[in-house]
C-alpha cells in the first residue's frame, strides 16, 4: 500500500512543477505529516525530492529526474479510453486504474501538454443517465466487467418472468444505455449473441476458463442493430392521425423518430389546409395517448375510435377548464 503511494507521489511531482504538502495530502488521501514522512523516505531511497520552505513553498523533483515507472499496463490503458465516463468507470470498479493511467500519461507528457487533462475536463463531460431517474448501480456489475475484460466465461442466473434461468455465457461487451447497463453475450456452444440487463442478474460466477473471442464481433454495430430491432418490435399497434404542418415538424419529437419519418414519407399529399393524414405505428393506445397529447391542437386522431373518443373527452374537459 505504501509502495503504491510513494510511486503515485513521484508521478504527481513529475507531472507538475511543484506541489504543496496540502495538495499532495489531498491527492494521496493522507495527512500532511504522512506526506512529509513519504518525502523523506523517497529522498533516502535516492529520489531527489526537494522541499521549498516558506509561504509559497512545496515539494518538487530536482535535476530533471524522471521515473521509469510510467509504462501503461493493459488494464490502465484500457481504462484510459473510458476516462471520459467517470461514472461508468466507478461503477465497473475501474476508477483507480484510470486514475493511475492518467497520472502516468501526465508524467510522460512534455511540460507544455501537462494541462491537457484539465483543459479537456473543462470542455467535455458525459452525463449518461436519463433526467428525473436515480440510477442504481447493479451489484454484480464489477464481477461481470472483470469477466468481460479477461474473456472469461461466466455462469449467470437472471430473472425471466416469474422465475429464474441459469446460463453459461461468453461475455463480449457492456453497454450503458440511458443509465441502464446491458451485457452483450453469447450462450456457450451457440453462435448467436443476446442482450441481458445486468440489474436482472441474481448471481454471477466467473470460472478460470477463457473463451476464444470472435475478433470480427463489432459491439457498436451489434448494439445499433439490436436497439433498432427492439424499438420496432414494441410498436405493435397503429393509429391514424391527421397533423398540421407544425404538428408534422413536431411529430418526431413526440413519438419514435424513425417511425414518424417513415409515416410522413408514406402519407398522402397535404389537404387544402396543409394537413396530412398518416398511419403511425405505436406501442399501444395508452402510449399513443400520452405521446400525441404533446402535439395539442396540431394533431387529430381519426382511428381507432376508442382513442379518438378519449381525445374528444380531453378536449371537452380542457374547454370547461378554460371557459371562465
Amino acid at each position: 500500500m505504501r509502495a503504491a503511494r510513494l510511486i503515485k507521489m513521484v508521478l504527481l511531482l513529475q507531472s507538475r512543477p511543484s506541489m504543496t504538502a496540502a495538495e499532495l495530502a489531498r491527492e494521496l488521501e493522507v495527512s500532511e505529516r504522512t506526506v512529509t514522512r513519504d518525502a523523506q523516505a523517497l529522498s533516502e531511497a535516492g529520489v531527489p525530492v526537494y522541499a521549498d520552505r516558506g509561504r509559497a513553498g512545496g515539494y518538487r523533483l530536482i535535476g530533471g529526474y524522471r521515473t521509469r515507472l510510467t509504462g501503461l499496463g493493459r488494464s490502465e490503458a484500457e481504462a484510459l479510453f473510458l476516462s471520459g465516463v467517470p461514472g461508468a468507470l466507478r461503477e465497473m470498479g475501474l476508477e483507480d486504474a484510470a486514475s493511475a493511467a492518467r497520472l502516468k500519461v501526465s508524467a510522460a507528457l512534455t511540460p507544455s501538454l501537462r494541462d491537457a487533462s484539465r483543459t479537456a475536463a473543462q470542455r467535455f463531460h458525459l452525463d449518461a443517465p436519463n433526467w428525473f431517474k436515480e440510477p442504481k448501480t447493479p451489484e454484480l456489475l464489477p464481477a461481470v466487467a472483470d469477466a468481460v475484460w479477461d474473456d472469461r466465461r461466466i455462469v449467470a442466473r437472471y430473472r425471466r418472468g416469474e422465475g429464474e434461468v441459469e446460463r453459461e455465457l461468453e461475455p463480449y461487451g457492456l453497454v450503458l444505455k440511458a443509465g441502464v447497463w446491458y451485457l452483450c453475450a453469447r450462450v456457450a456452444g451457440h453462435d448467436s449473441y443476446r442482450v441481458y440487463r445486468i440489474d436482472r442478474f441474481t448471481a454471477v460466477t466467473a470460472g478460470d476458463e477463457r473463451f476464444e473471442r470472435d475478433e470480427e464481433f463489432d459491439l457498436p454495430g451489434f448494439w445499433d442493430e439490436r436497439a433498432e430491432q427492439f424499438a420496432r418490435s414494441i410498436l405493435r399497434a397503429e393509429v391514424v392521425v391527421r397533423v398540421s404542418p407544425d404538428g408534422a415538424r413536431r411529430l418526431p419529437y413526440a413519438v419514435d423518430p424513425q417511425s414518424a419519418r417513415d409515416a410522413l414519407e408514406a402519407s398522402d399529399a397535404p389537404d387544402g389546409d396543409g394537413w396530412v393524414t398518416l398511419t403511425l405505428p405505436v406501442e399501444s393506445e395508452e402510449v399513443a395517448h400520452t405521446q400525441l397529447s404533446m402535439l395539442g391542437p396540431e394533431a387529430e386522431v381519426l382511428a381507432p375510435e376508442a382513442l379518438r373518443a378519449r381525445f374528444a373527452s380531453d378536449a371537452r374537459r380542457l374547454a370547461a377548464l378554460y371557459r371562465a
